[in-house]
């Protein structure tokens, strides 16, 4: 323990304590006493590669992939051998889906703690993303890419016909007349949608909470049904009967009922009618799901610009286009494009509707038909390939819409 002595200026029991050495009282605030400084502490090294862990996950990997693949074949070509059951083997699947791919990730962690700490640390997040990119590659880039070597060869893919394919669907007038098609759709469907969406989702936010709960379940309730489905229901309403018989689709029972004559709707190809009356059924399924991302857009925009606009005058019509539309346009675009990417894939409707008959065909729908009805899988590949260059780009700007969302948020 240091001894303070009395400063000689001070007297009494009130004089000022100084450290030891400083005789004079100058003090400056720093302790002359040396500080032990600490040894330094060695930086901790990482462990040691655990070869054992490694192959024992390694192998575990292996046999539990070799299990799964098997099962499910197994099931697949021996269901007498699960009794036929269809649940049974639903069952067993689920339960051996779930459980080799536990295992699975298991056997992957004990083989990457294997490794050196440090070289573990470093690959353990892409050994976790590995199965996932690997499905990917399979079951997309894989057959992307077979799909475009495909259209260079003949109909069995046995032999090299260079550009004979594009040569042959370029000059057909029927897969223009289907590209034209697509366009149509590309410029109907994806705005009519989004405009539509977004009309609800603005009227139903200014009712009561029942009122916009009722509203949106009646514009949402078309997107639990299938394509082939709202096919189906449409063609009850479009349905045609010859002319002095009762008829059994709705549009048709109302134009006799006034006095006019039924009209066959899916064969009138004037003004690509029968192309439109196609589109609607696509509209009346996709207007809830523009509804209801359009809606949450709506709701986020902040209130109090909202109110500030409303402090200065601006009327409800200004409010939405100046303040609340700016706010939600990076929403209506993703929704924009995302309509629009499945109207350049839109088959089902075309097939079961009309099956391309009457100018109605599509991309979609004409590369089914030359690869099932026609045989001709270098056709059928060189047509994929012309939708595949028109989607992409557009893939494209989509993830570049998102990036932009991120970035703003």
């Amino acid at each position: 323990m240091s001894t303070a002595i009395p400063n000689p200026g001070s007297s009494g029991p009130t004089a000022s304590l100084i450290p030891p050495g400083d005789a004079t009282g100058d003090y400056d605030g720093k302790d002359p006493r040396p500080h032990r400084q600490r040894p330094a502490t060695p930086e901790k090294a990482g462990s040691p590669a655990r070869p054992a862990r490694m192959l024992l996950g390694a192998a575990g990997m292996v046999i539990t992939a070799w299990f799964v693949c098997n099962a499910f074949l197994a099931l697949a070509y021996y269901p007498g051998r699960f009794l036929n059951s269809s649940i049974l083997i639903g069952v067993l699947g689920l339960v051996i889906g779930i459980g080799g791919s536990m295992l699975f990730f298991w056997f992957l962690n004990l083989c990457i703690e294997g490794f050196p700490s440090r070289l573990a640390e470093g690959l353990i997040p892409y050994a976790f993303l590995l199965p996932g990119f690997s499905l990917i590659g399979i079951f997309l880039l894989y057959p992307t890419i077979q799909t475009i070597v495909y259209s260079f060869a003949n109909d069995d893919s046995t032999q090299w016909v260079k550009f004979e394919n594009y040569q042959a669907i370029f000059g057909d007038p029927a897969f223009w007349q289907a590209l034209l098609n697509n366009f149509l759709w590309i410029a109907i469907v994806p705005a009519v949608t989004v405009a539509i969406g977004l009309a609800v989702a603005v009227l139903a936010d200014k009712l009561g909470p029942t009122g916009e709960k009722l509203a949106k379940s009646g514009i949402f309730l078309p997107m639990a049904i299938s394509f082939v489905g709202a096919a189906t229901v449409w063609g009850l309403i479009y349905a045609y009967d010859s002319p002095g018989s009762a008829q059994t689709g709705l549009l048709n029972a109302i134009i006799t009922a006034l006095g006019g004559d039924p009209q066959p709707w899916y064969q009138i190809e004037t003004a690509r009618l029968n192309s439109l009356l196609l589109m609607v059924i696509l509209i009346w399924l996709q207007a809830g799901f523009a509804m209801v991302l359009l809606s949450s857009a709506i709701k986020a925009v902040p209130e109090d610009t909202i109110e500030a606009g409303r402090m200065d005058g601006a009327s409800e019509t200004r409010i939405f286009w100046q303040i609340v539309f700016p706010q939600v346009w990076p929403t209506l675009v993703s929704v924009f494009i995302t309509v629009l990417i499945m109207v350049l894939k839109i088959f089902d409707l075309v097939y079961v509707t009309t099956n391309g008959l009457n100018k109605t065909d599509v991309i979609a729908n004409m590369f089914f038909r030359k690869l099932f009805v026609s045989q001709q899988a270098g056709q059928a590949s060189a047509v994929v390939v012309v939708l595949l260059i028109l989607v992409v780009p557009i893939l494209i700007y989509q993830v570049r819409v998102f990036r932009q969302q991120e970035a703003n948020r």
